[in-house]
């Protein structure tokens, strides 16, 4: 798993500016070049700009700095101006966000609220599912009932309050978006079943400086990234069968790519004008035929009805809102159920069907795909501007893919590792173990020469980044992790299902 050298000449400039935009994020006097704002970091790569040395070895007895406890939750921690912010359901109806000093874990502050009766969601997820962002006057933090909010990064006083629909998760799969810093905004993106939109807010004020109603998109789990080209900021979202690139100032739509599937969990990398996407999904009529017909509240009989539908969800009641957006355009015949291509006319809006048909493949409807698209344009770029696509087998559908100095990486359940070259995107090596099994949820993020791959059962693989990807250590931390570890000031921040910890080298 090696570049020539000829690759690796090539993609010196993608080492030395390894963050596309990465001046708009970092150009407020509020964030410092090291800190790690939002998810995953600056721009969502999971790149550390830090220099400081990072621990190869590390548990809960070997190079630990400090450890929390912060309630149950797989939001992640961020890290501004010395600051880390997290947070965690601390009772039943109660989500609590936290403030520790970064260097040494003391409790700075803590914030309560209650959320009110909460819907049940898959076990694997928590109600605190939302990773928060920050700079050093801010935290802004997203839960469903609460809506958006920000506090005072100094003291957690209140500082404002925007209130968005509460989302609905028919498979409950439950919250998972986090927002997201851009200039001087916060941008959020929620692509539920009753109300998918994109909000730009400003940050001083909470005001709405625009909103996209994203009725043509399915349920999404993509954050924004900001891609430039020829000097112009791009918002650059996945989405049900589309990426889209919005202006900044108007929120307009200013290009789309149709190189998408039915749905996204993961998060596109932009590098260099370039956004590198890995996707794997199933077709819409499978999804639901698997999910809710042949669960053990479903009958089984290939078809669907809206008691079925209710019986799957549980005690919430299903919105009638839901029923009319989809029974209402899918149930064809007017039989009270949807069966065969109505599932698809049903879940799938008119103008922006994505992903297999029940037609073409029936219950066994999926795909998966890396590839390559050129940032920037105007209008449908979808032939101009796809460098290349390969169909893979090993792509995960959660884990976001990790990109750097002409690699990609991708790492899929069971510990299952390959990559690629991003020219071409042609397969470098792999598969291959990365010498921990088990579930992952958690996108890789690196720093000092190191990837930290974090897995449900504890276990944080630390990789060499470098040509062959070599396995450097497997460190178990004793508890499980889901969320995406953070990088500032030296350290690994690792929120794990119920404590913060913060690794660095101590001896």
């Amino acid at each position: 798993m090696s570049l020539s050298p000829a690759h690796r000449r090539r993609f010196v400039v993608c080492a030395l500016f390894p963050v596309c935009a990465l001046f708009a994020l970092t150009s407020l006097s509020t964030l410092r070049a090291d800190d790690w704002p939002q998810f995953r970091g600056p721009n969502c790569t999971g790149l550390s700009t830090g220099t400081e040395p990072l621990p190869v070895e590390f548990s809960p007895t070997k190079n630990l700095k400090w450890s929390v406890d912060v309630g149950e939750g797989v939001g992640g921690a961020v890290v501004a101006d010395g600051r880390v912010f997290v947070n965690g359901m601390t009772g039943p109806e109660t989500v609590s966000l936290f403030a520790f000093d970064a260097a040494t874990g003391k409790p700075l502050w803590r914030r309560d609220w209650e959320t009110g009766p909460l819907p049940e969601i898959h076990k694997t997820n928590s109600q605190a599912s939302s990773t928060p962002a920050a700079d050093a006057d801010r935290v802004y933090f997203y839960f469903t009932t609460l809506g958006l909010l920000a506090v005072d990064a100094k003291t957690g006083k209140d500082a404002w309050k925007q209130e968005l629909p509460t989302p609905f998760f028919v498979f409950k799969w439950g919250p998972g978006m986090s927002p997201v810093l851009y200039d001087d905004m916060v941008l959020f993106v929620q692509d539920d079943d009753l109300f998918p939109a994109m909000y730009a807010f400003d940050r001083a004020t909470g005001e709405l400086r625009w909103k996209d109603d994203r009725l043509d998109m399915a349920v999404n789990y993509s954050h924004p990234v900001i891609c430039s080209v020829d000097g112009r900021d791009d918002i650059v979202v996945g989405g049900t069968g589309m990426l889209i690139g919005y202006d900044p100032q108007t929120g307009n739509r200013r290009w789309h790519a149709r190189v998408l599937l039915r749905n996204i969990k993961t998060t596109p990398v932009c590098l260099d004008g370039t956004i590198y996407v890995s996707i794997q999904s199933g077709g819409i009529a499978n999804q639901w035929l698997v999910s809710v017909d042949q669960a053990t509240t479903g009958n089984s009989d290939g078809k669907l009805d809206r008691e079925e539908v209710q019986a799957f969800v549980g005690e919430f009641p299903v919105p009638e809102a839901f029923y009319e957006k989809t029974f209402g355009r899918g149930d064809l015949n007017k039989d009270g159920f949807l069966e065969g291509k109505e599932l698809d006319v049903a879940f799938l809006h008119p103008d922006n069907f994505a992903g297999a048909s029940f037609e073409e493949l029936g219950e066994s409807a999926a795909d998966e795909y890396v590839m390559a698209v050129r940032g920037g344009g105007e209008g449908d770029v979808t032939d101009s501007h796809l460098l290349w696509k390969r169909r893979t087998k090993y792509t995960d559908h959660i884990v976001s893919p990790y990109v750097s100095d002409g690699r990609m990486l991708l790492v899929k359940g069971g510990g299952i590792g390959t990559a690629f070259e991003t020219e071409q995107g042609t397969s470098l090596g792999g598969p291959r173990r990365i010498g921990n099994g088990g579930e992952y949820f958690a996108s890789p993020v690196s720093g000092d020469g190191k990837i930290y791959v974090a897995g449900e059962n504890g276990n944080i693989v630390v990789m060499e980044d470098a040509d062959g990807f070599e396995t450097l250590a497997v460190n178990d931390v004793g508890d499980s992790v889901i969320s995406t570890p953070a990088i500032a000031d030296g350290a690994l921040f690792v929120r794990t299902r119920y404590k913060l910890m913060a690794f660095a080298v101590t001896e």
